[in-house]
Protein backbone atom coordinates (compact mmCIF):
# COMPACT_ATOMS: atom_id res chain seq x y z
CA UNK A 1 0.00 0.00 0.00
CA UNK A 2 1.38 3.74 -0.54
CA UNK A 3 1.96 5.92 1.64
CA UNK A 4 -0.20 9.23 1.25
CA UNK A 5 2.22 12.32 1.37
CA UNK A 6 -0.26 15.42 3.66
CA UNK A 7 -0.63 18.46 2.07
CA UNK A 8 1.78 20.06 4.79
CA UNK A 9 4.54 17.99 2.88
CA UNK A 10 4.10 19.36 -0.66
CA UNK A 11 5.57 23.21 -0.92
CA UNK A 12 3.53 26.04 -2.33
CA UNK A 13 3.87 26.63 -6.02
CA UNK A 14 6.16 29.35 -6.97
CA UNK A 15 7.60 30.70 -10.22
CA UNK A 16 11.52 29.34 -9.30
CA UNK A 17 9.97 25.87 -7.56
CA UNK A 18 7.80 25.06 -10.14
CA UNK A 19 11.00 26.02 -12.92
CA UNK A 20 13.28 24.56 -11.09
CA UNK A 21 10.95 21.20 -10.61
CA UNK A 22 10.72 21.17 -14.50
CA UNK A 23 14.42 21.52 -14.96
CA UNK A 24 14.52 17.97 -13.51
CA UNK A 25 13.05 16.64 -17.00
CA UNK A 26 15.54 16.22 -19.53
CA UNK A 27 14.54 17.84 -22.92
CA UNK A 28 16.40 18.22 -26.33
CA UNK A 29 16.59 21.82 -27.63
CA UNK A 30 15.08 23.30 -30.91
CA UNK A 31 15.48 26.31 -32.58
CA UNK A 32 11.80 27.28 -34.03
CA UNK A 33 12.16 29.15 -37.26
CA UNK A 34 10.10 31.40 -40.02
CA UNK A 35 10.22 33.13 -42.57
CA UNK A 36 8.83 36.43 -42.38
CA UNK A 37 8.75 38.68 -45.55
CA UNK A 38 12.10 37.15 -46.69
CA UNK A 39 14.13 37.40 -43.37
CA UNK A 40 14.59 34.21 -40.69
CA UNK A 41 13.21 34.96 -37.33
CA UNK A 42 13.85 32.53 -35.19
CA UNK A 43 13.93 31.35 -31.11
CA UNK A 44 15.21 28.61 -29.05
CA UNK A 45 11.97 26.61 -27.80
CA UNK A 46 12.86 22.75 -25.96
CA UNK A 47 8.56 23.06 -25.26
CA UNK A 48 8.29 21.02 -27.72
CA UNK A 49 7.13 17.12 -28.46
CA UNK A 50 5.21 14.84 -30.68
CA UNK A 51 1.66 14.80 -30.38
CA UNK A 52 0.54 11.87 -33.23
CA UNK A 53 2.30 9.43 -36.07
CA UNK A 54 -0.92 9.34 -37.99
CA UNK A 55 -1.40 12.40 -39.07
CA UNK A 56 2.53 13.14 -38.31
CA UNK A 57 1.49 16.16 -35.49
CA UNK A 58 3.86 18.13 -33.64
CA UNK A 59 3.35 20.73 -30.63
CA UNK A 60 5.28 23.86 -29.65
CA UNK A 61 5.08 26.05 -26.31
CA UNK A 62 5.49 29.54 -27.73
CA UNK A 63 5.02 32.69 -24.97
CA UNK A 64 2.38 35.15 -26.39
CA UNK A 65 4.74 38.53 -26.18
CA UNK A 66 7.80 36.12 -28.07
CA UNK A 67 7.96 38.17 -31.88
CA UNK A 68 8.61 34.86 -33.04
CA UNK A 69 4.76 34.10 -31.89
CA UNK A 70 3.18 36.53 -34.20
CA UNK A 71 5.52 35.95 -37.05
CA UNK A 72 4.17 31.88 -36.99
CA UNK A 73 0.47 32.97 -36.44
CA UNK A 74 0.57 35.20 -39.15
CA UNK A 75 2.81 32.66 -41.88
CA UNK A 76 1.06 29.56 -40.55
CA UNK A 77 4.15 27.42 -41.30
CA UNK A 78 7.66 27.24 -39.34
CA UNK A 79 10.42 25.12 -39.22
CA UNK A 80 11.39 23.00 -36.05
CA UNK A 81 15.42 22.55 -36.20
CA UNK A 82 16.41 19.99 -33.70
CA UNK A 83 19.87 21.08 -32.49
CA UNK A 84 22.97 18.90 -32.79
CA UNK A 85 25.41 18.94 -29.93
CA UNK A 86 27.78 21.63 -31.60
CA UNK A 87 24.75 24.16 -31.57
CA UNK A 88 25.18 25.53 -27.90
CA UNK A 89 25.97 29.20 -29.60
CA UNK A 90 22.88 29.15 -31.68
CA UNK A 91 20.40 28.43 -28.79
CA UNK A 92 22.11 30.96 -26.94
CA UNK A 93 21.90 33.28 -29.34
CA UNK A 94 18.40 32.47 -30.28
CA UNK A 95 16.85 32.03 -26.96
CA UNK A 96 17.66 35.93 -26.47
CA UNK A 97 15.24 38.46 -26.25
CA UNK A 98 15.00 40.61 -29.38
CA UNK A 99 15.89 43.82 -28.94
CA UNK A 100 19.45 41.73 -27.04
CA UNK A 101 19.81 39.87 -30.01
CA UNK A 102 20.19 42.49 -31.92
CA UNK A 103 22.97 44.38 -29.53
CA UNK A 104 24.79 41.00 -30.19
CA UNK A 105 26.77 40.37 -32.91
CA UNK A 106 25.19 36.95 -34.76
CA UNK A 107 26.55 33.54 -34.35
CA UNK A 108 27.79 31.22 -37.42
CA UNK A 109 24.16 30.36 -38.65
CA UNK A 110 23.17 29.44 -42.22
CA UNK A 111 19.71 28.63 -43.02
CA UNK A 112 18.64 27.30 -46.53
CA UNK A 113 14.87 27.21 -47.53
CA UNK A 114 12.75 24.74 -48.74
CA UNK A 115 10.22 25.23 -51.82
CA UNK A 116 7.55 26.08 -49.56
CA UNK A 117 9.94 28.95 -48.33
CA UNK A 118 10.49 27.38 -44.97
CA UNK A 119 14.23 28.13 -43.27
CA UNK A 120 16.25 24.90 -42.28
CA UNK A 121 19.10 25.55 -40.03
CA UNK A 122 22.07 24.33 -41.81
CA UNK A 123 24.22 21.34 -39.30
CA UNK A 124 20.80 21.09 -37.43
CA UNK A 125 20.37 17.12 -36.72
CA UNK A 126 17.26 16.79 -37.84
CA UNK A 127 14.23 19.44 -39.38
CA UNK A 128 10.85 19.32 -39.53
CA UNK A 129 8.58 21.03 -41.78
CA UNK A 130 5.47 21.87 -40.17
CA UNK A 131 1.86 23.50 -41.46
CA UNK A 132 -0.02 24.90 -38.21
CA UNK A 133 -3.47 23.19 -37.63
CA UNK A 134 -4.19 24.25 -34.49
CA UNK A 135 -3.57 26.77 -31.44
CA UNK A 136 -4.77 26.73 -27.71
CA UNK A 137 -4.11 29.65 -25.34
CA UNK A 138 -2.83 28.34 -21.65
CA UNK A 139 -1.26 30.78 -19.26
CA UNK A 140 1.05 33.26 -20.95
CA UNK A 141 2.00 30.80 -23.60
CA UNK A 142 0.10 29.24 -27.22
CA UNK A 143 0.06 25.32 -27.81
CA UNK A 144 0.65 25.33 -31.77
CA UNK A 145 -0.32 22.07 -33.05
CA UNK A 146 0.81 21.82 -36.67
CA UNK A 147 1.45 18.76 -38.97
CA UNK A 148 4.56 17.69 -40.11
CA UNK A 149 4.73 17.87 -43.94
CA UNK A 150 8.51 17.02 -44.43
CA UNK A 151 11.51 16.06 -42.54
CA UNK A 152 15.30 16.08 -42.82
CA UNK A 153 17.01 13.63 -40.48
CA UNK A 154 21.02 13.80 -40.16
CA UNK A 155 23.35 11.87 -38.06
CA UNK A 156 25.37 13.12 -34.80
CA UNK A 157 24.38 13.59 -31.19
CA UNK A 158 21.76 16.16 -29.65
CA UNK A 159 22.46 18.93 -27.27
CA UNK A 160 20.33 18.31 -24.21
CA UNK A 161 19.00 20.81 -21.21
CA UNK A 162 18.56 19.65 -17.89
CA UNK A 163 18.26 21.48 -14.45
CA UNK A 164 19.04 25.06 -16.52
CA UNK A 165 22.22 23.92 -18.40
CA UNK A 166 23.37 22.43 -21.20
CA UNK A 167 24.49 18.79 -21.62
CA UNK A 168 25.54 16.33 -24.22
CA UNK A 169 25.35 12.93 -24.30
CA UNK A 170 28.82 12.71 -25.18
CA UNK A 171 31.01 10.62 -27.43
CA UNK A 172 32.29 7.36 -24.63
CA UNK A 173 28.86 6.89 -23.49
CA UNK A 174 27.17 7.06 -26.55
CA UNK A 175 30.26 4.48 -28.19
CA UNK A 176 29.26 2.55 -24.88
CA UNK A 177 25.75 2.30 -25.85
CA UNK A 178 26.49 1.56 -29.50
CA UNK A 179 28.75 -1.61 -28.06
CA UNK A 180 26.07 -2.48 -25.65
CA UNK A 181 23.53 -2.23 -28.04
CA UNK A 182 25.54 -4.59 -30.83
CA UNK A 183 26.71 -6.96 -28.03
CA UNK A 184 22.78 -7.84 -27.41
CA UNK A 185 21.70 -8.11 -30.63
CA UNK A 186 23.86 -10.76 -31.08
CA UNK A 187 23.41 -12.79 -28.02
CA UNK A 188 26.92 -12.09 -27.06
CA UNK A 189 27.49 -12.06 -23.45
CA UNK A 190 30.31 -10.02 -23.98
CA UNK A 191 33.84 -12.30 -22.52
Amino acid sequence: MATIISDHELVTVTSAGYRKALGCFATGVTVITVNQEGQVHGMTANAFTSVSLKPPLMLVCINRHNRTHEYLQAKQRFGANILAENQRPISEYYALPGAERMQKPGVQAEFFLTERGTPVLGGALSFLECRLREMYLAGDHTLFVAEVEGIISGQGEPLLYFRGNYRNIGAAEAKENERETSIGETGNSGS
